[in-house]
């Protein structure tokens, strides 16, 4: 009886779990570059009731004679899918087409990468340096802040979908300014370490960043300018796994009821 009570009580913490998950998910349907989280399960270690199981002629039975523990939480991974294009009138809004991050720099000096595009010019010491909307630098191919002089236009600027930036000349002719875009992609995304502001950092279980433009043997991403990439939540869907979590929340919770109305029946037995 005291099994059910454990069992009972590991499947509500788990989908507690399931719940923050996708309340999580919800929150963050509006969040530039969110992606989306889903919960695994695993089972707990089995019992054996009964080491050898026979029947009443002896006969070995085809089946073990077993009984679970419960559940835990087994892992909470990142669905890096491609979230809808959102066009808007920001020269500097851009929106990836394909598995690239961005690649920026922490205020700690430590290359992070993001899919959140909406980016600004901020003033420096040196010029204009393209950021993010926390102030993070965006980094070249070389692994540099992107700078511009003083005196630049930001809605003149132009980038291609390979991230070359280009600039207007005396003529009007748009040139090539000699920066590109950097970005990088990861053999397991999923291993990525989530930090505030759908910023990642690389870990050993997301593997070394590939960077874009460096290795011929990735499939290069494209950029879209004026565009914004939005989470790849699905409402409905998130809605429906609320419903199915709470339920499964509930039953759990009357099985340590039923457990306790039985421990309670046992313990007022009178001879």
């Amino acid at each position: 009886m005291m099994r059910s009570l454990w069992t009972g009580a590991s499947g509500m913490i788990a989908q507690q779990t399931n719940v923050d998950a996708i309340a999580n998910n919800l929150a963050n349907v509006n969040t530039v570059g969110y992606k989306k989280e889903t919960v695994e399960f695993k089972t707990l270690l089995y019992s054996k009731l009964q080491t050898k199981t026979t029947d009443n002629n002896g006969n070995p039975k085809p089946i073990a004679s077993q009984v679970g523990a419960g559940v835990r939480l087994g892992s909470i991974t990142s669905r890096f899918t491609q979230g809808m294009l959102n066009q808007t009138s920001n020269p500097l809004d851009f929106a990836i087409e394909g598995d690239g991050f961005f690649r920026i720099m922490l205020s700690d000096g430590q290359e992070a990468y993001t899919r959140n595009g909406s980016f600004q010019m901020a003033i420096g010491t040196e010029g204009l340096t393209m950021s993010t909307s926390d102030g993070y630098p965006v980094l070249n191919t070389e692994g540099e802040p992107i700078v511009f002089p003083f005196g630049i236009d930001g809605s003149k600027l132009e980038v291609e979908e390979s991230g070359k930036i280009l600039y207007p000349d005396d003529d009007g002719e748009m040139q090539f300014t000699g920066i590109q875009i950097g970005l990088a992609q990861f053999n397991n995304p999923g291993g990525l370490d989530k930090i505030a502001g759908s910023n990642f950092k690389a870990t050993d279980a997301s593997g070394e960043p590939r960077y874009e433009g460096e290795d011929e043997a990735l499939k290069f991403s494209k950029l879209k300018s004026s565009y914004l990439e939005g989470s790849n939540v699905s409402t409905v869907d998130e809605m429906v796994n609320l419903i199915v979590a709470q339920r499964a929340y509930e039953m759990n919770s009357k099985i340590i009821t039923a457990s306790d109305e039985m421990l309670s029946q046992a313990n007022s037995l009178r001879r």
